[in-house]
């Protein structure tokens, strides 16, 4: 009987002292004891989205679709993440060959490359967005 108490407490000290290395950084626990803060990374500089858009405008808009009169916004950083976003609006032809009118878009930019895109909403900013042609 004493054998298994003494194996009990054994294992609770060592939980309670194995539970002290997993304190995060706002642990009320000496501060040698605490997980330490990963660094964020710098933020990015602002992309040249002129540049970007025009060496990979096959990203943003299909080939068939004769993306014309393309313009850009300045970007903005992104509320989640490292990266940043754009409008992109162009004049684009459907698969039929009519003409669609100005679609706008919105671009994520991580590293200088596009890596994301998808059709703008009403809610989105990008209709009191100025443009500049690329």
């Amino acid at each position: 009987m004493l054998r298994i108490v003494a194996h009990v407490a054994l294992v609770a000290g060592a939980l309670a002292l194995g539970a002290c290395g997993f304190a995060d950084s706002r642990a009320p626990v000496p501060e040698f004891m605490r997980i330490k803060e990963a660094e964020q990374p710098a933020p990015e500089p602002p992309p040249d989205v002129k540049r970007v858009v025009r060496e990979q405008i096959d990203v943003v808009f299909l080939n068939t679709s004769y993306p014309r009169d393309v313009l850009v916004a300045l970007p903005h950083h992104e509320v989640r993440g490292s990266g940043w976003t754009a409008c992109v609006r162009a004049q684009l032809t459907s698969a039929t060959g009519s003409a669609l009118g100005t679609q706008t878009y919105i671009v994520t930019i991580s590293g200088g490359k596009i890596i994301d895109r998808r059709r703008a909403e009403i809610d989105d900013i990008c209709g009191s967005e100025a443009y500049e042609p690329i």
